[in-house]
């Protein structure tokens, strides 16, 4: 399949590509809200012009959504699983023209872009298996002829932000599960990608329409900062899952939590692969590679810092030398090519005083990093990835940069390991490349990695969905996806029911009159 975007937009029944959009419960109608053009990083050019949604906007969404819940969660699960388990098969239809577009809205590759679309797929079918496992628990009473058990019941509206590197698979890692645990949602995607939102948000909204559901159930605002704002101070709406950066998720825990509402966060990762002398080296060489140049540095597992033994570690570095020069950076719908460009100009501004900061405390670069120029790489976004040997300590590597730079640190023992391993502020992803059992249990015990994700012989990169996916610290502490993660989307209820002829008290207490 050739890139025509006007056809893949087409196919994706988005229209007008030159013009502001407004469509129902999309997201904008207001005359006036202001236009957004929408670049692609891979050259450049306007894909479509998009009206931002304002304060009105945001709350009519909500507005529908509430009207929506009602007769939403008086569905079976099961049945609420069948709609989900055909917006899944839908998805199987488009994927090659929704992975394309991933692709070339974000600046992933192409296969990157496909593969998000296949995890939108396979939340579908976990979702629809989950339709008929939302179990709840039996306990034993103390009290004679009393039944406890407890339940769980839907929570009402989702409010999910999602980021732009991710621009359409956590939306659906969420929005899945809570439609069959039977609440709406309200998305907020990054407004640097809204047209995989509205492709999606077509494709949900056709088969809702099939089943006579109220497109409520699913709403779409496309906004900025302002809607996020509304949405985590929104006592209408019990849970606000966002993705993104901590600083961010800071942001909207505490206005969250100021309302005693409920937050799922998912946010920045500073991850690591630690390589022992028992590692096997050309292993561990590939998940590092796509570990730190997968989604040119822009996910939130990319791996950041290589802790790596010192009797192995001048080897290691060799091969990982040879390797990044011969990364292959371009069209990233091209499959020859390794790493397509960053999702913005911002984004390779900070990725070049990254470089900087890490020279000025003392960072040696092994591999050289810089802004491509040329017409290969016009629309200005495209850059080198580079290796710089560092401590941990140092600032600039205490921090995430979304960005491909990948740190080299040294090692004596693994309890020091560990340590460095452990020596950040994000707690996401971790892995450790040994071919030792002992070293392998270590770092997953207790005393070992503290992230949310931890791997043995396998990348930082990559999660399955099988998986509750989170992690510890300034990762936030939410966990997504599979998993029990369902629970989060519910509220939880304990019953009794006494079906003898007294009341008798708990803990024996009698209160006789």
């Amino acid at each position: 399949m050739g890139l025509n975007i006007p056809d893949i937009l087409n196919r994706l029944h988005i229209n007008d590509i030159n013009d502001a959009f407004s469509t129902g419960n999309l997201w904008a109608s207001s005359a006036n809200a202001t236009i957004k053009n929408i670049h692609s990083p891979v050259d450049g050019k306007k894909i479509a012009a998009v009206k931002m949604a304002v304060a009105g906007d945001y709350n009519r969404a909500v507005e529908q959504a509430a009207k929506a819940f009602p007769a939403w969660r008086q569905i079976p699960s099961p049945k609420r699983g069948e709609i989900v388990r055909e917006i899944g098969d839908a998805l199987r239809v488009k994927k090659e023209y929704l992975g394309r577009l991933v692709s070339y809205e974000m600046g992933k590759s192409l296969q990157e872009g496909l593969g998000e679309v296949q995890e939108m797929i396979d939340i579908a079918d976990f979702a629809v298996g989950l339709s008929r496992q939302l179990y709840g628990l039996t306990m034993q009473s103390e009290r004679p002829q009393h039944r406890m058990y407890e339940q769980y019941h839907p929570m009402g509206i989702v409010g999910i932000i999602s980021a732009f590197n991710f621009p359409v698979a956590v939306w659906s890692w969420n929005a899945m599960l809570a439609w069959v645990c039977g609440d709406v949602c309200v998305w907020k995607p990054s407004e640097k990608t809204p047209l995989t939102a509205i492709a999606c948000q077509h494709i949900v909204q056709e088969i809702f329409k099939k089943h006579n559901i109220d497109e409520g159930v699913s709403c779409l605002v496309i906004g900025g900062r302002d809607i996020g704002e509304m949405m985590a101070n929104d006592t209408r709406i019990p849970l606000v899952s966002a993705t993104g950066s901590t600083r961010m998720g800071k942001a909207v825990g505490t206005a969250v939590a100021a309302r005693l509402g409920k937050s799922l966060l998912e946010l920045g990762g500073n991850n690591a692969i630690i390589i022992t002398e028992n590692a096997d080296l050309d292993m561990a060489l590939v998940g590092a590679l796509f570990g730190a140049v997968g989604t040119a540095g822009q996910r939130c597992t990319s791996t950041r810092r290589l802790i790596i033994h010192e009797s192995v570690y001048e080897q290691f570095k060799q091969k990982l030398v040879s390797a990044y020069g011969q990364i292959r950076i371009g069209d990233p719908l091209d499959e020859n090519n390794h790493m397509g460009p960053l999702i913005d100009h911002d984004a390779v501004n900070l990725y070049l005083d990254s470089i900087e900061k890490c020279k000025a405390e003392g960072g040696k670069f092994v591999v050289d990093g810089g802004k491509l120029e040329g017409e290969k790489y016009a629309s200005g976004c495209y850059v080198k990835p580079c290796v710089a040997e560092v401590e941990n300590h140092y600032n600039i590597v205490q921090h995430e940069t979304f960005a491909p730079i990948l740190y080299l640190v040294k090692y004596k023992t693994l309890d020091e390991a560990i340590v460095l391993q452990n020596g950040v502020p994000q707690g996401l992803s971790s892995s450790i490349m040994t071919g030792n059992l002992r070293e392998a249990e270590q770092f997953l015990s207790s005393a070992g990695s503290d992230c949310g994700i931890a791997g043995v012989n396998i990348g930082t990169s990559g999660a399955e969905i099988g998986g509750a996916f989170g992690g510890e610290k300034d990762t936030g502490g939410g966990r997504e996806s599979g998993s029990d993660a369902w629970k989060v989307y519910m509220r939880r209820q304990t019953n009794t029911i006494n079906y003898s002829k007294t009341l008798p008290l708990a803990q024996g207490i009698k209160f006789d009159l």
